[in-house]
């Protein structure tokens, strides 16, 4: 029986086949998230963000178009077309379309390498071993050496630059399309964590709601999306917003328009943030003491798109009565985030990476 090489060794010549891979690849970092994925590249930065939508033929399941040109497709494909997000709650609702939409995205950023690319993807911190699985397998599938998994709290904590390797409490609170992630982070761990299932996609849904019963109005999901963008709001604005909306009345089933308030919008919203402010005091709750007195300094990170919300920032900053930050680019947090871990792949390994029940 042969005699096994010394961990150290294990472990350097790892570090060197992935140097030399990597001349011939080039590493990736993915967020994957339930509206939109970023695809960070090393040396170049983050060169990709697109909807996570795929556009299929019905019966077949071929693939029509992928990101953006799937997006414009959205309600408006014939009946042999079907535009689908294969992400739902951050995780995989459809293993197939999402395998054809990693594939998309890696073959788009690679350039013709002799390799396949180190592959980094970041994924909810509340998610069991089998979604965990099926993100690492399809991104196999889609063309990858290797996978390795990152908890969304920690990326989005890493690219927003706190120190999380210090022993001391940082909180961030990432607002993304299908998840709500907060964690408190120290020395490269999460010592308190919470993932709710509640972020922009049960927003758009509560501006669905309040259109179709205030007004009989039905409209779809980017319109939805367009409403909260442009008028949406967490905290009484200086000067009240209006927005013209057109849709199809329920009654008439003619086509309709309304003028509604950022007031009837805010109203709207209520509901979902209120979770969020609720899933992030409980939290504050569960935050050992000295982590704690951290925070009154530090205070509490905002990331993802939802963070943009208008007065999303002051609404929290008066429920916990601590200094809250909006991150510089919070679209591009997380992304940012794993694609740091492509520089020291060691690193990342040990003390970032998530294990699979496949890595044990």
């Amino acid at each position: 029986m042969p005699t096994p090489l010394p961990q150290r060794l294990t472990d350097a010549l790892r570090t060197f086949s992935h140097f030399v891979l990597g001349l011939f690849s080039n590493d990736i970092a993915i967020d994957l998230g339930t509206a939109n994925s970023l695809v960070f590249v090393k040396g170049r930065g983050t060169v990709l963000c697109e909807p996570s939508v795929v556009a299929i033929q019905r019966g077949s399941s071929q693939v029509l178009a992928v990101g953006n040109e799937a997006k414009r497709m959205i309600g408006r494909t014939p009946g042999n077309i079907s535009a689908i997000r294969p992400m739902k709650d951050g995780v995989i609702a459809d293993f197939e379309i999402t395998e054809a939409m990693l594939r998309y995205f890696i073959k788009k950023v690679q350039p013709r390498k002799l390799n396949k690319p180190l592959v980094v993807i970041a994924i909810p911190s509340g998610i069991t071993e089998v979604e965990k699985r099926a993100v690492r397998d399809s991104a196999l599938r889609a063309g990858a050496r290797e996978v390795f998994l990152v908890e969304e709290p920690k990326a989005a904590a890493i690219g927003v630059g706190l120190p999380i390797h210090e022993p001391g409490g940082n909180m961030i609170i990432d607002i993304g399309g299908g998840t709500t992630e907060m964690a408190v982070i120290s020395l490269d761990g999460i010592v308190v964590s919470r993932s709710i299932r509640i972020a922009g996609d049960e927003m758009d849904q509560a501006v669905i709601e309040h259109l179709r019963k205030a007004y009989n109005l039905m409209i779809g999901e980017r319109t939805a999306e367009e409403i909260k963008i442009r008028i949406g709001s967490a905290y009484p604005l200086d000067e009240e917003l209006t927005m013209e909306v057109r849709g199809r009345d329920m009654v008439t089933g003619l086509p309709k328009t309304v003028t509604i308030t950022s007031e009837e919008v805010r109203e709207a919203l209520s509901e979902p943030i209120r979770a969020i402010v609720d899933a992030a005091r409980q939290t504050l709750e569960k935050t050992p003491p000295e982590l704690s007195a951290d925070l009154i300094d530090r205070g509490i990170v905002l990331a993802g798109g939802g963070s943009l919300l208008r007065g999303l920032d002051k609404l929290l900053a008066e429920e916990p009565s601590l200094p809250i930050h909006i991150a510089d680019s919070p679209m591009t947090a997380v992304v940012l985030g794993v694609g740091k871990g492509l520089d020291n792949i060691r690193y990342l390994r040990s003390r970032i990476a998530v294990s699979t029940r496949a890595d044990l």
